[in-house]
């Protein structure tokens, strides 16, 4: 085919120019781009049909741009017609922050590496005390800041977490990991006094999270507590009377002081082989309590 200013084009080249014309008017959505290039592989496929059939490049690209019509009733009915599954997860999702990405696989590269320390010292390999503590350190900090750092991050069903209540979730994760750390310190050679810091450091920090677990507000988006509320029967009750959260919470801390104190009380009396019983106890009661308040007996 050849143009008014005497260069030549090709039926292909028609073909493209026209679909680009059909939808030069139309905001361009990632919905209808993908339209577009669904359109531009059946113009495609059907010109390659009508050549086989006997018709000119340039006729068949006539009749193939004719039987598509107009291209605005197809994106009016696909504005229309409700949303597939993946197409609604694909307007919703929302991506993770390269930033984001990059710290959480340095730290948890840092983390990694500082378990090799008891692995070693798991195979008898003499490893020195400041090693053994920088590694507890190098485990339960960046640990402490993954958490805080992903709660702060919105994702596709929750919003971000206020920036002191994800420090807090990270620094009850820093204090867990430490205790464990310094019980395994008790467990590789270290005196008493490092197995009653970390129990104590353990506990503290199940009642940091139980406490920030019971007044937690709901940071789920609103299509997501559309969809809960549309298929789930049993509600949280925490969620919806926060006096019995805060119940909740009174009744753990105390089930809590009352542990503590029965494990020091066993530990100094029948040993301390014997002691964590009552870690166990506290821990199985409040099970009870939380399992009590969320399904309440039905009058």
């Amino acid at each position: 085919m050849t143009t008014s200013d005497g260069t030549t084009r090709s039926p292909a080249t028609d073909l493209h120019r026209l679909l680009d014309q059909a939808f030069a008017d139309v905001e361009m959505t990632p919905e209808v781009q993908d339209l577009k290039e669904e359109i531009r592989a059946n113009l495609v496929a059907r010109v390659a049909d009508l050549e086989r059939a006997g018709l000119s490049p340039a006729a068949a690209v006539q009749r193939a741009t004719a039987e598509l019509g107009d291209v605005r009733s197809l994106i009016d009915e696909m504005a229309s017609a409700p949303d597939s599954p993946a197409s609604a997860w694909a307007r919703l999702r929302v991506r993770p922050k390269p930033g984001f990405l990059v710290r959480t696989v340095v730290l948890a590269a840092v983390a990694v590496a500082a378990l090799a320390v008891p692995v070693l010292a798991a195979l008898d390999v003499a490893v020195p005390d400041p090693a053994r503590l920088a590694a507890i350190a190098a485990v339960a900090l960046p640990a402490g800041l993954v958490v805080a750092d992903a709660l702060r991050q919105e994702t596709t069903m929750s919003y971000p977490m206020p920036g002191r209540r994800a420090a807090g979730y990270g620094a009850a994760t820093t204090v867990a990991l430490a205790g464990a750390g310094a019980a395994w310190r008790y467990l590789t050679g270290a005196e008493l006094p490092w197995l009653i810091g970390g129990v104590l450091a353990v506990v503290a920090a199940a009642v940091a999270f139980t406490y920030l677990g019971a007044t937690q507000t709901n940071r789920h988006k609103p299509w997501v507590r559309h969809h809960q509320a549309a298929h789930q029967d049993v509600g949280d009750r925490f969620t919806t009377d926060p006096a019995a959260a805060a119940r909740f919470g009174i009744y753990t801390l105390t089930l809590w002081l009352v542990a503590i104190a029965a494990f020091v009380v066993l530990g100094l009396t029948v040993g301390w082989a014997w002691s964590w019983l009552a870690l166990v106890g506290g821990f199985a009661a409040m099970m009870l309590v939380l399992a009590r308040m969320l399904f309440p007996p039905r009058n």
